[in-house]
């Protein structure tokens, strides 16, 4: 709205507008009031939180066996395609690993797009679906199956599950039901501001672009603008110990974390057969165990000096 240049004379310019609201709301308040709901609604909408729409599931084939979970999401803060032939911007959160009881490994992946995106394919999603399983492929360097399902929902697909992996705050509604026609330029423009800062504050997922069904032969995805960071893979150690005629009786594993200041922002879980470290957005390890452990007998120990992590399980 406003041209770059001094300080002065930006001070100027808002001075000015002032002045043109002010005037406004005297001489027209109809039009003065139409134009303020639009810029409270238009924030509102931003702040909006995202919606699951559908969900897909397929196998990894890649660098370990499980299944993936999809949450097709949307969402008003994904901007809409402004034309067919320009790329589609697409929004995704972090992806959360964890076990099923008895059936081994899986991981949920949400993606977001603008609600005008997925009503358009509404009748047939699979170029959507197509879509995710490519980005998820290239994300996170997975190799999956290309045949999927449409399941009615995916584990730890609550809407808290969903925004916090997406990276959205629920700030409080500060447009409440006031009458816009009854308050002055600096009420209505300070509600506008409120519904709007969210956007300077919020750390927002991934945003990745995709080329539109006619260009799909190349660069079928391309990350233009993120703040997420995929996780490194800490340096570790593993070690067999053995009895005195050399059985094994118990493994131990020492992983350094020098990013990590205690236990509490540690998840690990661990099966007989591999083990799960991770620390959001810093560290993620997933090692399979040269031997089966008896997984009661777990448990780990982090040393605050030498920032690094222990963990002892007896074998079978």
């Amino acid at each position: 709205m406003f041209s770059t240049g001094s300080t002065g004379d930006v001070f100027q310019q808002v001075d000015q507008f002032w002045s043109i609201l002010d005037d406004l709301s005297q001489d027209d308040p109809a039009a003065y009031r139409k134009f303020m709901e639009k810029q409270l609604k238009e924030g509102a909408e931003f702040c909006a939180p995202p919606e699951l729409d559908s969900c897909l599931c397929t196998e990894i084939l890649e660098p370990k066996k499980g299944s993936l979970y999809i949450n097709i999401c949307s969402w008003k803060r994904v901007p809409a395609p402004q034309d067919p032939s320009m790329p589609l911007p697409v929004c995704a959160g972090t992806l959360e690993t964890d076990t099923h009881e008895g059936q081994g490994w899986y991981s949920v992946l949400d993606v977001a797009l603008n609600p005008a995106v997925l009503q358009e394919s509404k009748k047939d999603k699979t170029e959507v679906y197509m879509l995710a399983l490519s980005f998820a492929q290239q994300q996170h360097g997975m190799s999956l199956s290309q045949q999927y399902t449409v399941v009615s929902c995916s584990p730890k697909s609550s809407p808290d599950d969903v925004h916090r992996r997406l990276g959205f705050r629920q700030w409080p509604n500060t447009s409440g039901q006031t009458d816009t026609a009854s308050q002055n330029p600096a009420a209505l423009l300070q509600q506008i501001s409120s519904l709007r800062s969210e956007k300077q504050h919020k750390e927002p997922a991934a945003q990745i672009i995709s080329r539109p069904a006619e260009h799909k032969k190349k660069d079928l995805i391309q990350v233009i603008s993120t703040t997420f960071v995929q996780p490194q893979k800490p340096e570790y150690q593993f070690e067999v110990k053995t009895d005195t005629v050399g059985v094994a009786h118990s493994m131990e594993l020492t992983v350094d974390l020098p990013k990590v200041c205690s236990m509490s922002e540690c998840q690990l879980r661990i099966s007989k057969d591999d083990v799960l470290l991770e620390v959001e957005d810093v560290y993620y390890l997933l090692l399979e165990l040269p031997k089966t452990v008896i997984e009661d007998t777990a448990y780990a120990i982090f040393n605050k000096k030498t920032r690094r992590l222990t963990l002892r399980v007896d074998v079978f």
